[in-house]
């Protein structure tokens, strides 16, 4: 059914939602709707901000937060190079986003949290699901310290579509994206085109003109 041109959420859809909300609640999962003075507000200026995020930890706002993204496989360079770098941003009152994955972005949040700091990492999995499964006990020292966000409901399994979507999101809270190693075909180039089509920053860490991921 529609009713002045938006389509009514059907019984089923609402039973659904409830039930997704009475659950994150016994996790200790806030829900926050876009419209919610909550709602991150650099998030609204993007072209499709997610309709809620799903907030395990402090879902208080920064006022200003960088992207820190890069390979999975990153070298043992740009690890330290994502550590120290996010280290040197949150010891400077910056909150670091990246998005909790193997490589770089584990590094950037270990310097966030290194450095006293805070640091966000967008999930494309559930916020009480724990992916990569060696990062649970990052993804506690994460909700800690500021708040693991995800627009996907408690319980919701890691699927590979899941990830090009979530990267809006990592740009979108940001300023500007840090990219430190990517090869030509990866999520974190995926999350540059984003930044730039959201009108945010991108810059890159110089790297070897041979490597595959620079």
């Amino acid at each position: 059914t529609r009713a002045r041109g938006r389509r009514t959420p059907t019984p089923k859809i609402v039973l659904s939602a409830s039930a997704a909300i009475e659950e994150a609640r016994t996790r200790h999962i806030q829900v926050v709707p876009r419209g919610s003075p909550a709602y991150p507000s650099r998030l609204l200026s993007i072209p499709d901000p997610p309709p809620a995020l799903w907030v395990r930890g402090d879902a208080g706002p920064c006022r200003f937060e960088v992207a820190i993204v890069g390979s999975r496989f990153a070298t043992p360079h740009g690890l330290e190079i994502g550590f120290k770098l996010a280290q040197g941003l949150a010891g400077a009152g910056f909150g670091v986003v990246s998005g909790l994955a193997r490589g770089v972005d584990a590094a950037a949040h270990r310097g966030a949290l290194r450095a006293g700091g805070r640091t966000v990492a967008v999930l494309g999995c559930g916020t009480d699901v724990v992916y990569p499964p060696e990062h649970g006990d990052l993804s506690d020292e994460i909700a800690a310290a500021w708040a693991l966000v995800s627009e996907f409901a408690p319980g919701v399994p890691p699927r590979g579509w899941h990830f090009p979507r979530r990267n809006r999101i990592i740009s979108g809270l940001s300023l500007g994206v840090v990219i430190v190693e990517a090869a030509a075909r990866s999520g974190s180039l995926i999350t540059a085109r984003c930044a730039l089509e959201q009108g945010r920053s991108v810059m890159a860490v110089p790297g070897a003109v041979l490597s595959g991921r620079s």
